[in-house]
């Protein structure tokens, strides 16, 4: 392959740079497409033979016949995904070919329909040609992918194709007209926060949600979302006369704190402590924090450092001592139940607690779909299969979809999706809160897009998760970053609006841009559709 790129090089001429994207490359030989033709059956034959050694790697996990040629597709797209494509890319623009850019659901036709082009275009006589792929194999991965999204979701929608998923607040199970609101608006999957209220009440419900598809005959299915490892802060003891933290203010974060003292109101009696002090729900972590582990509290809102891991406070208190390292210039206040994030720490954590095993009992009766958090490696994957086998009785399990929250999520995608696809339907959602403060906003925005491709190459649904149309939902007005992200949002197959006063609204905003992006935009591929403003 190296080779071959090299020597479409060696022919490129002195001609002036093309852009291609934020790259540069000289012009090929445009003029010899044989050099051409000779580096994409080199990398149509790597491509193969790679693609093949990981499929069969994989082969006897997989109990589904239709997920095979989904999981060879993918093996073959990762193959693929190995090498620099650019040059070849740009030596294929200008003889009207196929630049590989919207490969992902069909890798082997793609190629294979350019090269067989390439050799009619060579002059190659007809019996040495490569038989070019049939039409139906070229649009199988579109297929599948529908196929797959119905299967999680249900029967493809009349006027929409993605998706929408609606938190339901806890209000859901009182108010039966706001379920019903929320379904005729546009809602196609209702889901259930596990972390928040009780068994009667999400039993409440999943009853108005089972009842408004009934009233308004639109399917809606049910996802409750359990809640993983809540690795939050503890009660917060702040020094006197102070009430927010600044950058260079220190923080203890030790495994517990004395009990507050009270006044008789009620009131927590301030204590003359030195600096801001809370602990960490899960202790156990604080262990495998080291000096410059990173700290972060309230979805990055403070960020710390840790500078002394066996400190020991005036007050007796033993923990670690962290320094701010960023927070708001008026100063971010340190409050109890804030997530902790600690980027660059792997965590060891089981993603199922003592509470989401309970949980399950009531999931895996009543859920049409399991969320679940803190997804890492192939191992919890099967850890939850097991336990919702273990309460099966004999109607279909709930379907599963994987949150993708840490680095080390990321890089074991392909085998998170082997793992659950290769069973039963499963579905990522991209958790872009938590992944956000764990690889940071910059780099979040390429993996958001390359976890949309890989998940394409595996024909596998996706859910693009948090902050959509934040603004709307919570005060009745969006922004405009809020609809460039709405319009982004599109290609995936599901999009999740999370709960507050004004959802309804968000619910009919949301389903206008994606049903308008829908006639401009499917997956990667721009689609032409008449411009009518000129």
């Amino acid at each position: 392959m190296e080779q071959a790129v090299g020597e479409l090089h060696r022919l490129s001429t002195q001609e002036p740079l093309i852009m291609v994207g934020l790259a540069s490359v000289k012009p090929l030989n445009l003029s010899s497409p044989q050099v051409l033709l000779s580096a994409l059956q080199t990398l149509h034959l790597t491509v193969k033979r790679e693609g093949e050694a990981t499929f069969n790697l994989w082969k006897p996990q997989i109990q589904r016949p239709e997920f095979l040629s989904s999981a060879l597709n993918l093996a073959q797209y990762l193959a693929l995904r190995r090498h620099d494509l650019r040059d070849i890319q740009a030596a294929l623009m200008p003889w009207g070919l196929s630049s590989l850019g919207r490969i992902e659901a069909r890798v082997m036709p793609n190629l294979e329909a350019v090269i067989a082009t390439l050799e009619v275009i060579c002059g190659k006589d007809s019996a040495e040609q490569n038989s070019r792929p049939p039409i139906e194999s070229f649009f199988e991965g579109n297929r599948l992918l529908q196929q797959q999204t119905e299967a999680l979701f249900g029967p493809t929608l009349t006027h929409r194709q993605v998706r929408i998923m609606v938190t339901l607040p806890t209000e859901a199970a009182a108010d039966y007209a706001l379920v019903l609101e929320i379904i005729r608006r546009g809602a196609n999957c209702a889901r259930i926060n596990c972390a928040h209220d009780t068994p009667e009440l999400w039993q409440k419900m999943i009853d108005h949600v089972r009842r408004a598809e009934q009233e308004t005959g639109t399917p809606c299915k049910v996802m409750m979302d359990i809640a993983g490892p809540k690795i939050r802060t503890g009660a917060v003891l702040a020094p006197p006369d102070k009430k927010r933290v600044f950058q260079g203010d220190h923080i203890v974060l030790s495994r517990c704190l004395p009990e507050l003292e009270r006044n008789a109101s009620g009131e927590v009696i301030p204590s003359p402590v030195e600096n801001f002090q809370t602990c960490c729900t899960i202790p156990e972590i604080l262990d495998l924090l080291a000096v410059d582990s990173l700290v972060y509290i309230d979805d990055g809102k403070i960020t710390t450092r840790v500078v002394n891991t066996q400190y020991s406070s005036p007050d007796g208190q033993l923990g670690l001592l962290l320094e701010v390292t960023h927070a708001s210039p008026k100063g971010g206040k340190l409050r109890s139940e804030k997530g902790l994030n600690f980027p660059g720490t792997v965590l060891s954590l089981s993603p199922l607690t003592e509470k989401d095993l309970s949980d399950l009992d009531f999931v895996a009766a009543h859920a049409d779909i399991v969320g679940y958090s803190f997804v890492q490696r192939p191992a919890d994957i099967e850890l939850l299969q097991q336990e919702l086998k273990r309460r099966s009785t004999g109607s279909p399990s709930p379907t599963i979809v994987a949150k993708i929250e840490t680095p080390i999520a990321v890089g074991n995608l392909p085998e998170l999706i082997l793992s659950a696809a290769g069973q039963h339907p499963f579905g990522i959602m991209i958790a872009r809160g938590d992944l956000a403060v764990e690889i940071g906003y910059q780099r979040l925005t390429e993996i958001q897009e390359e976890i949309l491709w890989i998940c394409e190459a595996a024909h596998i649904p996706v859910i693009w998760a948090t902050q959509v149309l934040e603004s709307l939902v919570k005060n009745g007005v969006s922004s405009r970053s809020e609809m460039t992200d709405a319009a982004m949002s599109e290609r995936a197959e599901c999009v999740m609006l999370n709960k507050g006063p004004f959802i309804a609204e968000a619910i009919t905003s949301l389903d206008d841009v994606l049903t308008r992006m829908e006639a401009h935009q499917l997956k990667k591929t721009p689609q032409l559709r008449a411009l009518h403003s000129w």
